[in-house]
């Protein structure tokens, strides 16, 4: 069926379909909880003081917790076997001092665990964001930017609920329980063991959740990254959307994966409540069955001071009871947050085990060549994708201080060929030589640095002009900013934008397309190196623009190695050499005359651009 004749369903089944398939690829490698644990450890250990205060402080809070109802016990006992005024007044001071030191010391611990989980997480985070820095720019062509974000937000955001109240705050709920059992077994030991028979089925019922609440969390991790990825994508292509009229269209593609991130946190939702309710339920059955235990077995007691002794042990135990039953429900809450914690860690580590870093320096036995060229491709193939190269055997040799022209029609390697020389992508079959050395013998840093870059598409970062066109210079020298962007004829408009502090908003969206030209020029003179590639660097500047833009570029070209990729043929004429490329191979070769007298690709293209210019 085709698209003019396809039905809003078949739009929408084919919609959903892609949707799954987009879901299907952000599902991440399972771990084990352990081993994921383990690999946070490292994270933890510089702030290892931090945690060892806290946990020093939890059985300390645990045991301020775990003397009250022994005090209300005691309480009791003062008034109905002793009824001593000043024993009850004891008791009352002491109780007193037991809530005060419990509100420090659990803020105390509150607050140390709180403050050690966020430098965890800001480690973390630092080490995610360096990833991202150091993976390829292959990397970055098949992941949506939006779920690259969510691992450094969401997802760790995820984890700070690990460290600051999940899985270290549950070892306070774990000592609290076991305190209480042992003052439950000293109390009591019968009453105990009634109350202990609901820990079976408790035990059961939790461990039947846990793997259906953990897919839920991981399918939430999933849906949210996908919702991040698709408006990130929106967002950048509004125009577009707008432009074509398909808002609704968008509006409905992005229901569907807000309809499915939504179901996701109902089943999680769902499942953390069924737990919740069934501690909940478990606690009021285990109270009554030892209330009706203590009713039973207080037939059984004599009347006067044993009788009165076991009024007041009954008030202790119902007391330890309904606290036995609270760290079960904060370990249920905190199980939750620890399933969504390590459905976040599994994602994020998953980042940082991509083994797709960005030219590691891994110098091989290849000999340093005496050549004349400056630049030298050898039977260079290359593929962005296996089974479908976009080069086919290139040779290409530039010399000291030649001007080459990179002509042909999209999608035939031309910027390709630049991205392999500045290691963007990894040289697969051929040689491909610097100054004599293998570009996979440098360092990437070195050999990009070794190139000034004007790109077609000009990036501008959010903050100053200044930091714009010093990339990479802690301390800029105006005097050379000044004089660089004099050359190319942008100093006017720095100094109506503010100057040199002139602000940048995000993308450069302040300024023209024409203008970002003119400054990725003068960012590129300001860094004044012996090689520069300018890939169709007046595609999109106006004949005015484009101009000033050639008469800088001479100036500046002069004595330098240049790369030019160019579609406007016009732009090109003086270069000392051009190079057609035809579906990835060198078609033709020679100055604009000669090309033009051979009568080929070259000529055909020229006679086109001059026929509608």
């Amino acid at each position: 069926m085709s698209d003019s004749k396809a039905t809003p369903e078949t739009k929408r089944a084919e919609s959903r379909a892609r949707l799954l398939t987009s879901a299907q690829a952000e599902q991440a490698e399972r771990h084990y909880d352990l081993a994921l644990l383990k690999r946070l450890l490292p994270y933890a250990k510089p702030h290892k003081w931090l945690f060892i205060a806290a946990m020093i402080l939890m059985p300390l809070s645990s045991l301020m917790g775990l003397v009250q109802p022994y005090l209300l016990k005691r309480g009791i006992d003062s008034v109905v076997v002793e009824k001593s005024e000043g024993a009850l007044m004891q008791v009352v001071y002491l109780f007193a001092g037991a809530l005060a030191a419990e509100f420090v010391v659990r803020f105390a611990q509150t607050y140390l665990m709180q403050l050690a989980g966020q430098k965890c997480t800001a480690d973390l985070r630092g080490d995610v964001m360096g990833k991202i820095q150091r993976l390829r720019v292959g990397y970055f062509d098949r992941t949506p930017v939006g779920r690259v974000v969510t691992r450094v937000t969401n997802d760790i955001d995820s984890l700070a609920e690990l460290f600051a109240s999940g899985a270290v705050t549950a070892i306070t709920d774990l000592i609290t329980l076991v305190g209480i059992v042992v003052a439950m077994l000293l109390l009591d030991w019968q009453l105990s063991l009634v109350a202990f028979t609901a820990l079976p089925p408790l035990a059961l019922l939790v461990n039947l959740f846990r793997k259906r609440a953990r897919s839920a969390f991981r399918d939430i991790r999933t849906r949210v990254a996908q919702l991040n990825a698709y408006l990130a994508e929106q967002v950048n292509g509004v125009r577009v959307v707008q432009a074509f009229g398909r808002e609704k269209e968008c509006a409905d593609e992005y229901k569907d994966i807000n309809a499915a991130y939504r179901d996701a946190n109902y089943r999680s939702i769902r499942y953390d409540a069924l737990l919740y309710s069934v501690v909940q339920s478990i606690s009021v059955a285990c109270v009554a069955l030892v209330l009706y235990f203590a009713a039973v077995r207080a037939g059984w007691v004599s009347a006067g001071a044993e009788g009165a002794l076991y009024v007041g042990t009954v008030v202790a135990f119902y007391d330890y009871i309904e606290r036995f039953f609270v760290p079960i429900r904060d370990l249920a809450t905190k199980y939750t947050i620890i399933q969504s914690s390590l459905a976040s860690a599994e994602r994020v580590f998953q980042l940082l085990d991509t083994d797709e870093d960005d030219a590691p320096h891994r110098p091989g036995d290849r000999p340093v060549v005496e050549e004349e060229a400056a630049v030298a491709f050898e039977d260079v193939t290359f593929a962005y994708r296996d089974g479908h190269p976009v080069l086919h055997e290139v040779s290409i040799a530039v010399r000291p201080g030649e001007h080459v022209a990179l002509v042909g029609a999209t999608g035939s390697g031309k910027t390709t060929l630049t991205s392999l020389l500045l290691r963007l992508y990894e040289l697969e079959e051929g040689s491909l030589r610097v100054d004599g050395k293998d570009v996979r013998d440098w360092d990437a840093k070195a050999l990009r640095r070794s190139f000034a870059v004007v790109p077609q598409d000009v990036f501008l970062f959010s903050g100053t002009l200044r930091a714009n066109l010093a990339l990479g210079e802690l301390a800029p020298d105006d005097d050379r900013l000044w004089e660089a962007l004099e050359r190319t004829g942008a100093a006017d408009l720095v100094r109506k934008r503010g100057g040199l502090d002139g602000r940048v908003d995000e993308r450069g969206q302040n300024f023209s397309a024409g203008e970002r030209q003119l400054l990725a020029f003068a960012r590129a003179l300001y860094r004044d190196v012996d090689r520069i590639i300018l890939d169709e660097a007046t595609a999109n500047v106006d004949s005015e623009t484009e101009h000033r833009l050639q008469l800088a570029a001479r100036e500046a070209l002069e004595g330098r190695t240049a790369i030019v990729v160019a579609h406007r043929l016009s732009t090109i004429r003086e270069a000392d050499r051009i190079i057609v490329m035809h579906q990835g191979r060198v078609a033709e070769e020679g100055t604009h005359e000669e090309l033009l007298a051979a009568g080929g690709i070259y000529a055909r293209l020229h006679k086109l651009q001059t026929a509608t210019s």
